[in-house]
């Protein structure tokens, strides 16, 4: 019986100087072309039996070599000893088979998850350049169907304009501001308004301002809490669908403001 201190002490004694410095095991080790000698060791009836690994980044012949040479060991510890090499294996292959293989998984994923279809694309540059098809008309941030659509759709600002634009609604201007411009008024006057608001009370204070001083053919109010320049194509399409008659709109209270009424009417 043996330990492991006998095996290493029997592989670097038994094979030093055999094939000359340059392939010397504790040399190789020291500059990093060996690397950790693992020996795992099975003791039973008395006899021990083994694995020893080295990992070499030497070239195949060299490595032969220093394979060769561990059979030539003869003793270890106080016992006579036999050495056979098992196999030569080139783990580079094995990680070369490891990353084509993660390689594939990789690139499939690229291609299905990853990778923008045409249609994607397409979609992509056309609200793009619809984006920038954003004009001044008599100051006011417009799309470029203004003058000639009888149809139109105010909203509030710059942004809302530019998002309508990216999904296809050209026939857009914005108030771009608190007071409604002069331009607004005579529009209203001349073509079919859609007033198209923001879900918030500020909204809710633009339309009662353009009653007052347009003539609005119908009134949109974005869904609770969201402003127009952030809706999807979904959402646009789907709350203009559902636009009401500027005659036939209410105001709904919401509950702080309904309770707030409640108690002043109850005083």
């Amino acid at each position: 019986m043996v330990e492991k201190p006998d095996v290493i002490g029997a592989i670097f004694g038994q094979t030093e100087g055999l094939l000359g410095q340059d392939l010397d095991l504790r040399e190789l080790q020291r500059t990093g072309r060996i690397g950790r000698i693992d020996v795992e060791i099975f003791s039973e009836g008395g006899k021990t039996n083994g694995k020893i690994s080295v990992p070499s980044s030497l070239d195949s012949s060299e490595t032969s070599l220093i394979a060769a040479s561990l059979e030539t060991i003869e003793r270890i510890g106080p016992c006579n000893a036999q050495v056979k090499i098992a196999n030569v294996k080139d783990v580079r292959t094995v990680k070369r088979e490891l990353v084509l293989e993660r390689a594939k998984d990789i690139l499939q994923k690229l291609v299905s998850e990853e990778m923008p279809t045409t249609n994607t694309i397409t979609d992509l540059i056309k609200e793009n350049v619809r984006g920038e098809q954003i004009e001044e008309f008599e100051g006011l941030p417009a799309g470029p169907n203004i003058k000639n659509s009888e149809e139109i759709v105010i909203v509030e600002g710059r942004a809302d304009v530019i998002n309508l634009l990216k999904n296809g609604i050209t026939n857009v201007i914005a108030i771009n501001g608190t007071v409604v411009p002069q331009k607004i008024l005579d529009l209203s006057k001349e073509k079919i308004i859609t007033l198209f608001v923001d879900g918030d009370r500020g909204g809710d204070l633009i339309i009662r301002q353009m009653l007052q001083v347009c003539d609005v053919d119908y009134i949109v109010k974005a869904p609770e809490g969201k402003e127009v320049e952030e809706l999807t194509k979904k959402e646009i399409y789907k709350t203009l669908r559902e636009k009401t008659p500027s005659e036939q709109f209410k105001f709904v209270p919401k509950p702080k403001e309904l309770k707030e009424f409640i108690e002043k009417t109850t005083s």
